[in-house]
């Protein structure tokens, strides 16, 4: 298995108030934990604490739904073994503002945290990405990206604020052309290589879902991940030129990299429209690994990987590959939540002994 000093391993968690965990302190194994426990007991809550660390939000919520009941802030750390030098201590605390502490030292911007702990998630949510708009499927892909590319998340926040700025005055009866032009002009400058960054990450991304889901699945079906943009077909000067009237009578920006999609498809069809759940819950589980694939091949550490209610849509057969693949040394330390403490152990404990597990209730964790 990979060696402790070549990946991040998340060995201490502590969470006060957040979601339905009022105050728990957990240690973990550098190989497989496993939650187990009913549904709502906080299996999902506590991965998504682990995200947290890595990503400073959660995966599923806004800040001021993550509060537990009846309080107005909470609290995540963890202490980690790094691959190079000494633990660090990685704190969140959200309240009135939001402060992200690495060793006690606050970060001055909070996206400055972004892809020191790499994190992949896969989760039922996830089949939103599968529907017929492309918001989910942008969202996952500017995700991975900003955690790989410290030069993308500057361009797409650049970006996103530029675009605010265009949305604000396009509503404005008379908008100044003059100014129009200028944002036109920085926005053109950090879309470009956004764009290019994209295409890139649907070329890396497109085999290795191929080869992952032909390992899950064992099935004859084609899959494919692409990148449509109409910036790239047209440029994104001469869109913007073409559909400024259109964007001043709606009085907001229709057109641009916001717009981008990453269609999945089966033989030559939306996933959507010709792919059975089990088939759809295959392709996401395969797109996730094929990001881990190429997160690790990008940095050379394998991220944290989550497995939140694995067994969800998939057989017993399916399951049972996914775990010995993940069991490999290709993979570093993997957290996974399953309803059913048996089925679970009867899989994890046939695969590797450096394993813990924890039984979840009310929010309380109990080692067993």
């Amino acid at each position: 298995m990979q060696g402790i000093e070549t990946m991040p391993v998340l060995n201490k968690i502590v969470v006060r108030n957040f979601r339905n965990i009022e105050l728990q302190e957990l240690d973990f194994s550098r190989k497989i934990n496993c939650i187990t426990g009913s549904n709502g007991e906080g299996k999902t809550n506590l991965l998504d604490a682990v995200w947290y660390l890595s990503m400073t939000k959660s995966a599923f919520t806004a800040d001021r739904f993550n509060c537990r009941y009846g309080t107005d802030s909470f609290a995540i750390s963890g202490t980690y073994s790094m691959p190079s030098g000494p633990e660090t201590r990685v704190s969140v605390q959200v309240g009135h503002e939001k402060k992200v502490k690495r060793d006690d030292k606050l970060y001055s911007k909070v996206s400055s945290h972004i892809g020191l702990l790499p994190i992949v998630m896969v989760s039922p949510s996830d089949v939103s990405m599968v529907s017929d708009s492309g918001d989910e499927r942008r969202r996952f892909a500017n995700a991975v990206l900003s955690q790989m590319d410290r030069e993308y998340l500057d361009a797409i926040q650049q970006y996103n604020r530029l675009l605010a700025q265009r949305n604000s005055l396009l509503k404005d009866p008379s908008p100044d052309m003059a100014l129009l032009d200028v944002l036109d002009a920085r926005m053109e400058a950090v879309a470009m290589p956004v764009t290019r960054k994209r295409e890139e990450f649907a070329k890396v991304l497109d085999p290795r879902v191929k080869e992952f889901y032909g390992k899950i699945s064992g099935g004859k079906e084609v899959v494919s991940v692409h990148y449509r943009s109409d910036v790239i077909k047209t440029g994104f000067a001469d869109l913007m030129h073409s559909r400024r009237d259109r964007d001043i009578s709606l009085g907001y920006t229709t057109a641009g990299i916001q717009r981008d999609d990453f269609p999945f498809e089966m033989n030559g069809h939306s996933i959507r429209n010709c792919g059975s759940q089990g088939q759809q819950k295959s392709f996401l589980v395969a797109l996730k690994f094929a990001q881990y694939a190429a997160m690790k091949e990008r940095s050379g550490i394998p991220p944290i990987l989550l497995l939140d209610d694995l067994f969800d849509k998939l057989d017993l057969g399916r399951v049972q590959n996914l775990l010995e693949m993940v069991a490999g040394e290709d993979f570093g330390q993997i957290f996974l939540t399953d309803s059913n403490k048996q089925r679970l152990g009867g899989i994890v404990d046939s695969i590797t002994e450096e394993r813990t597990y924890y039984e979840a209730k009310g929010g309380v964790f109990t080692k067993l």
